[in-house]
């Protein structure tokens, strides 16, 4: 998917954008002030202020209104889990080429409760479906993430995960030792677990840019990548890239324990994440792979 050809702050796209926030959101929205937000590396980011209230507002080309629409469904989810607070989203479509998805406008800062962020997390993975996956596919950065739904979540993680990365590794010319160690991973994967977890609902890409506080110093989230799946997936991810204090992770598990195989099991849902930085940015994440790989297969052999 690329990244959102520029956009001047003085192009086309905005009277037809007001005009529907006019229409959806706002009666008689008069735009003031128009300001590029930076931050964003996959689409533009704005904030469209009017005479009562301000905007978070995206644009991207054209091509990408699915991964709008399926961001708004997901920021929906949550917000219907009563449990972490969201952006809500209010309405996308495409004007002038451009498509654009408004949101509700929240000042974020970086510093807030830790502790609430921990607490709240558990108890949104504690929504749980009959089914791993969802019922939209959507996207991880800018790579389509499949959720088509399935009862067994070891299958699921295999080929929607795993398998579909190691594919477009293939594809993208990471052949050799990469494809081997993940062919003898994905014949083992049900090795590293000795129960079947519950379908929590995910944020799907809980990483320190995802997250941020109100003026409050409560935890608002942000850019999910949602999906039905082990709740170890999301906690593995904050573990990744750091950015999550210890209050948070003793909040979690006073709110509801991992178990021990939860050490190796991480290492197994980041390696998506590490697939996906291959495939996306190339350069040294392809031995941060095969690392993994050979670790987690030392694991259980």
């Amino acid at each position: 998917m690329p990244r959102a050809p520029s956009l001047s702050l003085t192009e086309p796209p905005w009277p037809g954008i007001a005009a529907r926030l006019a229409e959806e959101v706002e009666p008689e929205f008069l735009a003031k002030r128009i300001v590029s937000i930076g931050g964003g590396c996959i689409s533009q980011a704005f904030c469209f202020e009017g005479s009562q209230q301000r905007f978070f507002i995206k644009v991207n080309s054209a091509n990408c209104l699915p991964l709008f629409s399926s961001e708004s469904a997901g920021l929906d989810e949550i917000r219907q889990s009563a449990t972490l607070r969201v952006p809500r989203p209010l309405c996308y479509g495409i004007e002038r080429d451009h498509a654009w998805f408004a949101l509700e406008f929240i000042p974020l800062q970086n510093h807030g409760n830790q502790i609430t962020l921990g607490t709240a997390l558990a108890s949104m993975h504690r929504h749980t479906a009959d089914q791993f996956g969802w019922k939209h596919d959507n996207t991880i950065g800018a790579t389509l993430q499949k959720n088509t739904p399935s009862l067994d979540w070891i299958a699921f993680w295999r080929e929607h995960r795993l398998n579909f990365q190691l594919r477009l590794a293939q594809k993208n010319g990471y052949g050799g030792h990469l494809q081997r160690l993940g062919e003898r991973l994905m014949q083992d994967v049900a090795d590293f677990f000795d129960t079947t977890p519950v379908a929590s609902l995910l944020h799907g890409d809980l990483w320190s840019g995802n997250y941020a506080f109100d003026d409050g110093g409560q935890p608002v989230v942000f850019d999910p990548a949602v999906y039905y799946g082990d709740r170890e997936a999301d906690l593995a991810m904050t573990e990744l890239f750091g950015g999550f204090s210890a209050d948070f992770y003793a909040a979690y598990q006073a709110a509801w324990p991992l178990d021990g195989g939860y050490r190796v099991r991480k290492q197994l849902y980041n390696l998506y994440h590490i697939l996906n930085h291959l495939n996306l940015f190339g350069g040294h994440y392809l031995h941060q792979a095969e690392v993994t790989m050979s670790e987690l297969l030392a694991e259980i052999h």
